[in-house]
Order: structure tokens, then C-alpha cells, then sequence
């Protein structure tokens, strides 16, 4: 039975899990949240809730052979660097402010107030059932020059290098990353020693946060 984890059951995580619980019925879903409330509103068949902070979860439970499929990060933070920072050390991996300069990199940027940075293809808010085609955007139906993950990929900022985490489809709207893959970045990240720009992204939609180590 393939294993999905939703992290954050706001109203994009309580979505997810309902579509993806009634897509498959050999799919069991893991919706986890610190709100009781939030959790009591997911209901559907194969819905497991945990009442925990997601954060906490993830980096407590996740082990690079467990039977998880797919994680989807639905929780207004950088999951994949939070989970970086708990198992690398907090006190060895801080983030760092990265100045509007790096804007003129990114499409459409929108800077945090937690200074991640929020990059998107897209200048307008995209339809919740985009089927992310591969080769144009199915609202201008316009051809993509780039995906979004390539292009910071590709990235060239001062003395950063990025390391990216690429979110792929499991649905309409719905995107997420396998737990290979994450541990994949987690060693990336804790292999290098000069300052990163390390970056969850799509082909549209992306999330930025500078990092050093102390």
C-alpha cells in the first residue's frame, strides 16, 4: 500500500489528503498538524491524523528505509530546510538574509517574513486543479521558457550555490517529494561548507532560503 504524508492539514493539506484518499483506495494518508481543530475537519477513507507539530514529525520519524511514498509539504515554512536544520543541528545551520539583489535571478519574487523568498512562473494566483503540463501553462496556454526548478538550478548569486529539491506531481494541483529524494538533499546540504541557497520548486513554483553554516 503506498504511504503518503501530508505535512500541515490547512486548507491545502485537508484538500490533498481528501483527493488522494479517493483516488486509491490501496493509498493510505498521514495528515499531520499541531490544531486539533484543522485535523478534525479531514475526513475520508484510508485518513490517518496525528496531532503533532509537522515539523518535529517528519525529522522524528522520518528514516531514509521507512515505507513512505510521497511527502507533501502543505505548512507555511521551508519543510525540506527545516528538516535540514533539526538533523544537521540548529546551531550549525542558520538561515541567512538574502538581499533583494537576488531578485533580479527570480520571476515574480516575494520575499518572507521569516526571509524565505517565494518565486513563482506564474504572476497571477494558479487554478487548485493544474495539471502542471510539461511544456505550457494551462491558463495563458503559453509556452514555459524554463522550469522553474531548472532555472534555479542553474542559479548564479555571489558566493552561494544552490541545491535543489524538485516537487513532482501526484495530482492535480498536488505536488510533493519522495523521502529518497530528501535525504538526498539533506546530505547535499550537509556535505558542503560554503553558503547555500538551498530551494523546494516545480516547474512553476518555488520556495528560496539562504543558509550558512556556523
Amino acid at each position: 500500500m503506498e504511504t503518503v504524508w501530508i505535512i500541515g492539514a490547512g486548507r491545502f493539506g485537508t484538500s490533498a489528503a481528501k483527493k488522494l484518499s479517493t483516488q486509491c483506495k490501496d493509498r493510505q494518508i498521514v495528515l499531520v498538524d499541531p490544531v486539533l481543530e484543522n485535523l478534525l475537519k479531514a475526513k475520508g477513507p484510508n485518513i490517518i491524523t496525528e496531532h503533532a507539530d509537522g515539523i518535529k514529525f517528519i525529522t522524528e520519524h522520518l528514516e531514509p528505509k521507512a515505507e513512505v511514498s510521497w511527502i507533501i509539504p502543505s505548512l507555511p515554512v521551508h519543510l525540506a530546510f527545516e528538516f535540514c536544520r533539526l538533523k544537521i543541528g540548529p546551531d550549525r545551520l542558520v538561515r541567512t538574509s538574502l538581499s533583494s539583489q537576488i531578485d533580479a535571478f527570480l520571476p515574480n519574487p516575494l520575499h518572507g517574513t521569516n526571509q524565505d523568498i517565494y518565486a513563482s512562473n506564474a504572476n497571477f494566483i494558479c487554478p487548485s486543479n493544474c495539471s502542471e503540463p510539461k511544456d505550457a501553462c494551462t491558463v495563458t496556454k503559453q509556452h514555459r521558457k524554463q522550469d522553474l526548478f531548472r532555472r534555479l538550478e542553474a542559479l548564479h548569486y555571489k558566493d552561494y550555490t544552490p541545491i535543489v529539491l524538485r516537487s513532482r506531481q501526484l495530482g492535480p494541483g498536488i505536488g510533493g517529494y519522495s523521502p529518497a529524494q530528501l535525504f538526498d538533499f539533506l546530505k547535499k546540504v550537509a556535505q558542503h561548507r560554503g553558503p547555500l541557497i538551498v530551494c523546494t520548486a516545480c516547474r512553476c513554483h518555488g520556495v528560496i532560503t539562504g543558509v550558512k553554516r556556523v
